[in-house]
């Protein structure tokens, strides 16, 4: 009879083991899975909208390179074979090389207080404009 006895916990552990996904515990391989596969949707998003590989990473910073390049690639091919032309993204593409960094408050200060004594010594044409009317 111990044999009985030792099947019946032993099977109420399994069946509660099998339900870890109810609980909201995430299995690595599926989540490394599922990072893959939207690396893959954003690489072939990006070639069928006709936008270069290094755009694709500036605009998607966290997908995993790799994935992204990967479906980039089979995108490429596809749309080879099929004879598919791309599409015109409607997002602007990012600005290429390093951006001019912001002046500083003193500086602009100083520029904005020259403008305007330039801006003094020349008569504004809409003002001269509206006199002579």
């Amino acid at each position: 009879m111990k044999p009985r006895f030792l099947l019946v916990p032993l099977f109420l552990l399994a069946t509660s083991l099998s339900a870890c996904d109810q609980l909201g515990i995430e299995d690595p391989a599926k989540v490394a899975a599922a990072k893959e596969a939207d690396g893959k949707a954003i690489g072939s998003a990006c070639r069928h909208a006709n936008r270069a590989i290094e755009d694709c990473y500036t605009l998607n910073p966290k997908a995993q390179r790799a994935a992204v390049f990967s479906g980039w690639k089979e995108m490429d091919a596809y749309m080879r074979e099929n004879k598919i032309e791309g599409i015109a993204p409607v997002i602007p593409r990012p600005p290429s090389g390093k951006q001019m960094p912001k002046p500083d408050a003193d500086a602009t200060d100083d520029a904005g207080s020259s403008k305007s004594a330039a801006s003094d010594d020349k008569p504004d044409d809409t003002t001269a404009k509206s006199k002579a009317h």
